[in-house]
């Protein structure tokens, strides 16, 4: 058999010969088992991970144990993420429904103890929409007949501290309307309740999020994004605490929506520099603030920046965890700057 190298040094062949062919050792000898640990997917894996110009992703595994059970003091927090047939609460459905309910350690944040899991499709009586199938995988035909078990899910939620979905102004407004026992927990979001930019996160989108800490899996269904979700907030941040320590304290905070009620027009640029949104029914700025201190904070900025000399009077909404991400309205004030 002759090879040819157009390109190679002087356009020269290169010849082998079937009787000099190399003989490939037998699968069971101890070059070939030094071949296939060399080989291996985990080998090669490890060798590319202490590469700088590489970086590994490996498939997220779900965790049902997290270890013993501390003896100090620990919290129940359920992760939970929905599948609709669109956004819209008043008129779709939900057509799946995925919880996790673990253990938290108050001491480390950590998951602990076994994770309790519940899923179920729902028929929502309607056809699900192609681009919900496209998105989901599911369809028509996996949903028909399908129910909720209402008993178990109000069991679960009943003795739930916190529940936690990344993006619960989705989830909860939906949940709510389904089964009305989703109103008497605190709620709070893995999504909004950390600030993923402050850090270093590119985005706060929870498949990026897991990119980030070296794991993929199939997005787009409930119980898969649960695991994800929760491996994901059981990972350390910055300051050493965990997502789930971080957002079980926030529990205690109130979020405010604040009004600039009356500003001027020509402080819309410095408005929406600032993070504040257009309400265009009722035609107003308006900004979110989690805590106190930030309320105080933001008052300052527009008694200094927006009105300036001028009085004004602004609408306040306080959210506690009973209330935040719902559709429900919090406590209405007015406050004076």
């Amino acid at each position: 058999m002759t090879l040819g190298f157009e390109g190679g040094p002087q356009g020269t062949s290169v010849s082998i010969a079937p009787s000099k062919a190399k003989t490939i050792p037998p699968s069971d000898s101890p070059a070939s088992a030094g071949v296939k640990e060399a080989l291996s997917h985990e080998a090669m894996a490890r060798a590319l991970a202490v590469h700088p110009d590489y970086k590994i992703l490996r498939r997220l595994v779900p965790r049902d144990d997290w270890g013993a059970v501390p003896a100090g003091e620990t919290r129940r927090v359920i992760v939970l993420d929905t599948e609709t047939t669109g956004l819209d609460v008043r008129r779709e459905r939900i057509i799946e429904l995925a919880m996790l309910s673990v253990l938290v350690d108050t001491a480390t944040g950590l998951p602990v103890g076994t994770v309790s899991t519940y899923e179920s499709f729902e028929d929502p009586g309607q056809p699900i929409p192609a681009a919900i199938t496209e998105i989901t995988g599911i369809d028509d035909s996996m949903v028909r007949g399908q129910r909720i078990d209402e008993a178990r899910v109000i069991e679960m939620v009943q003795a739930a501290d916190l529940i936690v979905a990344h993006n619960a102004g989705f989830d909860r407004p939906f949940t709510e309307a389904r089964l009305p026992v989703f109103a008497d927990r605190p709620w709070n979001c893995s999504f909004a309740g950390i600030d993923w930019k402050q850090q270093g996160s590119g985005s706060a989108k929870l498949e990026f999020l897991a990119h980030e800490r070296g794991w993929f899996y199939d997005a787009h269904r409930a119980l898969v994004d649960c695991h994800a979700l929760l491996q994901v907030l059981a990972a350390p941040l910055k300051d050493g605490q965990t997502g789930l320590a971080r957002l079980l304290s926030g529990t205690t905070q109130s979020r405010f929506r604040l009004s600039a009620t009356g500003a001027p027009f020509e402080s819309k640029d410095a408005l929406k520099s600032r993070g504040y949104r257009w309400d265009t029914e009722g035609r107003v700025w308006w900004c979110s603030l989690s805590g106190k201190d930030a309320l105080d904070e933001e008052l300052v900025w527009l008694k200094d920046q927006v009105f300036g000399s001028r009085k004004a009077q602004l609408l306040l909404e306080e959210q506690t965890s009973l209330v935040m991400f719902s559709q429900r309205k919090g406590l209405i004030s007015s406050v004076s700057i």
